[in-house]
């Protein structure tokens, strides 16, 4: 028996049993196998059985499904329009899951809905400038549905289709999906996963494509008829919303051509990207398929690196079957990526010759933030953050661009406040928020699940969390509130957080050894039962996961109980219903103080079941006290230290609250050296590993498949903002705010923080024991201005806003200033 692929023999062994049998085929989960004149011999030479496809199935005991795992669809109709100027049409369309609008010929919007069963989005387009001035146009769409995996349930291919043309004498003319239309298998080869997440390579096969397909006058006698679901609402697709969120497309150039040692051309891009890939050849050949593919990092020898840890354990091939002459291939999916190689084309490729187009979530132009300051590490460290958070949302908050695609709760939280703070974003943080309230309502409503929220959501495998996560929502629905003032959203939310409070309630024993703490928080499984602490595992290095009560869960629980009797109060709760929630954070702050500390008044991992302190005492149970409001404020300076000689022992999910916990310790110097430390695990080392977005873990270990391309590690953005450049919102929707350089550290920063109301500008640079602050405050806000002060020493506002001195606090002089430009300038004098 020999066994052949791509014409190479791979397997060769004789059996000589000659047992009697079937014939078979057989694929893994992950791949899509074509197979094609099967012949089976005897010994002697006669044929057995045989088949060459040419006709049906019937001899096969199994036949393959009616629906492709992986399935494109083309449809498309031809309108005649009135004998009237158009003044407006607008086109409404929903697919599932991706598709691409056409018309006459041109792309008039991309969309795409991943949710589950009357949770799917619409999406509205100004059409106008596509059928203004026309006789009849042709409308298409390009349709990708491809089963259930990160991001996405599976549900059924769909496309509804509602387009609504507005004529200058009145008249209104709707077009509908409907059985008029009629529909084509795609151009795309069938092919194997990228990985097990779900995804599929993406293989254009140009010759299949129908020339002139989305034009008027193309003959699609030959197509079949849609079939009709029927009208909406119709199931699966019983109601839709409209999407807000947008993704903006921006074409970027390689910054380098490189050749590898065999001759392959190879392009970089500089930076990893969210991209798809475009690519122009010349000269190409009709049933050459060039087998492009993207990456990371190089081998040795200049070519693409595909290992398992270089690759994320992705197929991130981008194989083009060609047609005759010039053409242009253009990716309908995106991976991240850096460099793109090109083997086998067959001609000279030219730099000219290769774009990429960058995908993520739009967000409000020229409101990004922007940082400088006296440290150039750190200004590369803010540029690194700022990049991956953006690059790290796409349709939704992903995991990462390339091998996960969903949207998991704890990486959401994380990117989301980068977003936020670094690009006024709001619309893919307030869908998020509501698509994991969709998921409590769909799969955590009754009994002990309530309060818990979907680990990944929407998403292919169904109900499952992580404790933490569920947690960590609590903060996000406040931290959002805080950003925008949306009391809309915040009333949705309460009555699920409010289930989040409740599920840390339940597992706090009254009695026994761990009496008044929160004990094995139900969720999880496996590596993240009772909570995940960090991830990947060397992140958590070597917390205590056999402790029963957690120290870093029972500090988020006392954030949750606090967040939840906030959110009651600003919506006018009950005064029993938020006193019993402040009341029990406030027990439990003194039960882990009184439980959780070793005599030097470091925290330790837990207790275990039988009420012994865990012997491990890791960054993260100390840092997570600080930063949650647990720790005696009588205790931060020396828990500070503590946790600033540990250098980075936390993973990049969770080091913001290393930088929240140092700079609650009034620690900005340990911020700053944190986060511009290259000879320490952190940001700047990525940056000196030539890394150019943040990774999954601080380190690429051999035999895993860490991510290059995580935004969980952008959180720090926040930290940059409001500890070293000093600005932060302290009321909601940024009514107030406060600026407030640091004490030490940084000698010099200036940057812009987009806020609900406006643009907060400011700029200070350290002059002797004080600071010179430049400050432009939007209308209709107030600032609290807090300068550090030593004996002696003074300041003098001055500007077209008058400031109004209001005294020294713990070390600073307070000011209130409006709106307008106002500065500030150290002086020696009593007072200002």
């Amino acid at each position: 028996m020999r066994t052949y692929v791509d014409g190479v023999l791979v397997d060769e062994r004789q059996d000589t049993s000659f047992a009697a049998g079937g014939v078979g085929l057989r694929e893994a989960s992950n791949e899509i196998g074509e197979f094609d004149d099967v012949v089976v011999t005897t010994p002697d030479g006669t044929v057995a059985f045989a088949d060459d496809f040419s006709g049906d199935l019937s001899t096969w005991v199994t036949a393959p499904p009616a629906r492709q795992p992986d399935e494109w669809t083309l449809a498309r109709t031809e309108v005649v329009l009135r004998d009237q100027p158009v003044t407006r049409a607008r086109a409404y369309v929903a697919g599932s899951h991706t598709y691409e609008l056409r018309i006459d010929g041109e792309r008039a919007d991309r969309g795409q809905s991943f949710g589950y069963g009357g949770e799917n989005y619409y999406q509205a387009s100004d059409v106008t400038e596509f059928v203004d001035g026309k006789d009849e146009i042709a409308l298409g769409a390009i349709l990708h549905w491809y089963g259930g995996g990160q991001g996405r349930p599976a549900g059924v291919p769909g496309l509804l289709v509602r387009m609504v043309i507005d004529y200058a004498d009145g008249s209104r003319q709707v077009v509908v999906s409907d059985g008029s239309w009629k529909v084509s298998a795609g151009p795309y080869a069938a092919t194997s996963r990228r990985n097990g997440e779900g995804d599929y390579v993406e293989h254009l096969d140009a010759r299949l494509v129908p020339a002139g397909w989305d034009r008027t006058g193309f003959d699609d006698a030959g197509w079949g008829d849609a079939v009709v679901l029927g009208p909406h609402p119709t199931a699966p697709f019983t109601h839709l919303t409209g999407q807000e969120t947008r993704l903006t497309e921006t074409i970027v150039e390689p910054v380098a051509l490189l050749t590898a040692d065999d001759g392959t051309p190879v392009v970089d891009f500089g930076v990893v990207v969210p991209a798809r890939p475009v690519v122009r050849f010349d000269h190409g050949v009709a049933g050459r398929t060039v087998p492009m593919r993207a990456g990371y990092n190089l081998t040795d020898t200049g070519r693409v690196a595909t290992s398992t840890l270089l690759s994320q354990g992705t197929n991130m091939s981008f194989p083009y079957t060609q047609v005759d002459g010039a053409q242009e291939f253009r990716a309908f999916t995106h991976l991240g990526f850096r460099y793109l190689e090109l083997p086998d084309a067959g001609e000279d490729i030219d730099l000219a010759d290769v774009e990429a187009t960058v995908v993520h979530t739009d967000t409000p132009p020229g409101r990004e933030a922007r940082f400088d300051s006296s440290d150039a590490t750190l200004d590369e460290v803010w540029d690194l953050m700022v990049r991956s958070a953006i690059y790290s949302v796409q349709e939704a908050f992903v995991d990462t661009p390339t091998r996960e695609k969903g949207q998991f709760l704890g990486d959401a939280v994380n990117i989301s406040y980068a977003t936020m703070g670094a690009f006024a974003e709001r619309d893919a943080t307030q869908q998020a928020i509501r698509e994991f309230v969709n998921s409590a309502r769909r799969f955590w409503f009754t009994g002990n699940d309530v309060g818990r929220y979907n680990a990944v959501y929407p998403n292919g495998d169904g109900k499952r969390d992580i404790p933490d996560y569920s947690l960590m929502f609590v903060d996000w629905v406040w931290r959002y509130y805080q950003e925008t003032g949306d009391r809309q959203l915040l009333e949705e939310a309460y009555p699920f957080v409010l289930g989040t409070a409740d599920y840390v309630r339940r597992h706090i024993p009254a009695d026994g050894p761990t009496a008044g703490l929160v004990t094995r928080l139900s969720g999880g499984s496996g590596a993240y039962q009772y909570g995940i602490v960090d991830w990947p595992e060397p992140g958590r290095f070597g917390y205590d996961m056999s402790a029963a009560a957690r120290t870093t869960i029972n500090a988020q629980s006392v954030a949750v109980l606090r967040d939840v009797a906030a959110m009651g109060a600003e919506l006018g709760r009950p005064d029993e219903e938020v006193d019993a929630l402040r009341e029990r954070a406030d027990q439990l702050v003194e039960r882990m103080n009184a439980t959780l500390r070793r005599p030097d008044g470091v925290y330790v991992d837990g207790l275990h079941a039988d009420g012994t302190q865990s012997t491990h005492a890791g960054q993260h149970s100390t840092t997570y006290a600080i930063a949650h409001g647990v720790a005696p404020e009588s205790d931060l300076a020396a828990l500070a230290e503590y946790v600033a000689g540990m250098g980075m022992k936390q993973g990049p999910m969770t080091a913001h609250w290393i930088l929240q916990a140092l700079a609650d310790a009034d620690r900005p110097d340990a911020v700053l050296d944190l986060l511009t430390n290259e000879d320490d695990l952190g940001w700047a080392n990525i940056l000196a590993q030539d890394g150019t977005f943040t990774w999954e873990a601080w380190t690429l270990d051999p035999g895993s498949n860490f991510s290059q391309s995580h935004g969980w590690g952008a959180q720090a953005v926040v930290d940059i903002q409001q500890t070293l450049l000093g600005v932060r919102t302290t009321t909601p929707g940024a009514a107030t705010v406060e600026i407030a350089p640091p004490a030490s550290g940084l000698a010099q920063a200036s940057g812009m923080v987009p806020t609900q109301r406006g643009d907060v500008s400011v700029e200070w640079r350290r002059i002797g024991d004080g600071v010179r602050l430049e400050l432009d405050v939007p209308v209709n806000v107030t600032a609290r201005v807090a300068l550090p002060v030593t004996e002696g020493l003074a300041y003098r506002a001055a500007g077209r806003s008058p400031a109004r001195y209001i005294g020294e606090e713990d070390g600073r002089s307070i000011f209130e200033v409006g709106s307008g430009t106002s500065t500030y300038t150290p002086v020696r004098a009593d007072r200002p």
